[in-house]
């Protein structure tokens, strides 16, 4: 028999059914024994070395764990997207467990309708957690219900998320959450098993106090969406329109096959999260002169990438070329074109020897003539210039790994 709360788990004691009058005794004694063990279990617990060693285990093994571990002070973080998965798994490990979710009160009708569904499918009931109210109307009369489009989502978030979450957390001892790999590559790659929560503090209060499972960490979105149909696991039915990262309404929307899932959050403020101004190398000084900042190498000194000069540029832009070229406009100073010169540098690698030539112009040192003849507004900028012909096709997206740039590149310049 599966048992899904602590209530449950403590009516039944060696073998009998515990008499009425002694049961809240029971339960008092139960949740003060969990509480006694798993303090113990966190006091000796290297938790680095324990994520190495779960590092290779699956979902349900993790999650065992952790319900094992923190019993009724852990809590299954309930977001209305796919991470509905980590109940199936709690579920399956017939442990007690709990599940909080965060009404924001922006979430989509198909969302609210999902935590319904939830809650009547396993029995359960969801421990929602809202906001402060007079946060809300302070932000809301201040600066509208859309100011996010404006001025960024950081301080909604922090009223209507991240504060109401830090006070939920307060009141455990761990936390698990949805959080993947492959949900955003290069934010999540670095997402552990298992560790100490650096950013929120648990209910012993200070630094370290909080541990954080991810169960899917290395779980692939197919991996996960398989589980879910496999298990006849409730989902939301955004999903079936086009959405995969769900949060807020106004901040939520679909995605287009091959982008990464979290593209469809908050995307109105990604690329200028991911690119230098063209007066960003500007520095102003103490006498109120200002000058060029420098940076202390160049970029892609060695290796595959093809250095233009301004002449080279400027034949190219006229339409003399005799293969496919795609450059990158770049300064050295700027810290987005610096984060991506692995990613040119392996896409340099792998087309050597192709009919198109990986190739590097820096465009800082003429910002006008860049500006008026490839269309540089921002650092960096990746253009495409078909052989044969004149103009040029600029890069639209601010993702700069790899193999998402070997893709566009296949896209224009055919068989490589």
């Amino acid at each position: 028999m599966q048992i899904k709360g602590t209530h449950a788990q403590a009516r039944m004691t060696a073998g009998r059914r515990v008499a009425p009058a002694s049961r809240a005794v029971t339960c008092l004694v139960a949740r003060r024994q969990q509480m006694v063990n798993a303090a113990a279990v966190v006091a000796g617990t290297d938790w680095k070395s324990l994520a190495q060693e779960m590092d290779h285990k699956g979902p349900l093994e993790i999650m065992d764990s952790a319900l094992k571990t923190f019993g009724g002070d852990v809590g299954i973080a309930f977001s209305g997207a796919e991470d509905v998965a980590l109940i199936e798994y709690a579920h399956l490990t017939g442990r007690p467990y709990r599940v909080f979710s965060l009404d924001t009160g922006r979430l989509n009708p198909e969302t609210y309708q999902l935590f319904d569904q939830v809650e009547k499918h396993y029995g359960i009931r969801i421990e929602y957690t809202f906001p402060e109210a007079q946060a809300v109307q302070d932000l809301v009369r201040a600066k509208g219900l859309y100011s996010f489009y404006t001025d960024g989502h950081t301080e909604c978030c922090r009223v209507r998320k991240v504060q109401p979450l830090r006070k939920h957390l307060k009141g455990l001892k761990a936390w698990i959450t949805g959080q993947r790999k492959d949900q955003s590559p290069g934010t999540r790659m670095e997402v552990p098993v298992v560790q100490v929560d650096p950013a929120f503090e648990g209910l012993a209060t200070g630094p370290g106090s909080l541990i954080k499972y991810n169960p899917l960490s290395n779980a692939t979105s197919q991996e996960v969406w398989n589980f879910i149909r496999v298990m006849n696991v409730p989902y939301n039915s955004l999903h079936d329109k086009g959405y995969v990262s769900i949060g807020c309404e106004p901040c939520t929307k679909a995605v287009l096959p091959n982008q990464a899932e979290r593209e469809g959050r908050w995307w109105w403020e990604d690329a200028q999260a991911k690119e230098c101004g063209l007066h960003s190398g500007n520095i102003k000084k103490a006498d109120g002169t200002v000058e060029e900042r420098t940076a202390d190498r160049d970029l892609w000194v060695d290796g595959q990438v093809a250095a233009l000069s301004k002449a080279q540029v400027q034949d190219i832009a006229a339409g003399k070329r005799d293969k496919d070229i795609v450059a990158v406009l770049y300064a050295p100073w700027c810290p987005f074109c610096q984060a991506m010169e692995g990613s040119w540098t392996e896409l340099a690698d792998s087309l050597k020897g192709s009919s198109v030539t990986v190739a590097k112009y820096q465009a800082d040192t003429d910002k006008d003539f860049a500006t008026e003849q490839l269309g540089l507004k921002t650092f960096p900028t990746i253009v495409f210039f078909p052989k044969g012909r004149s103009g040029f096709v600029k890069y639209p997206s601010e993702r700069r790994d790899a193999e998402t740039l070997r893709m566009w590149v296949r896209s224009m310049a055919g068989a490589i």
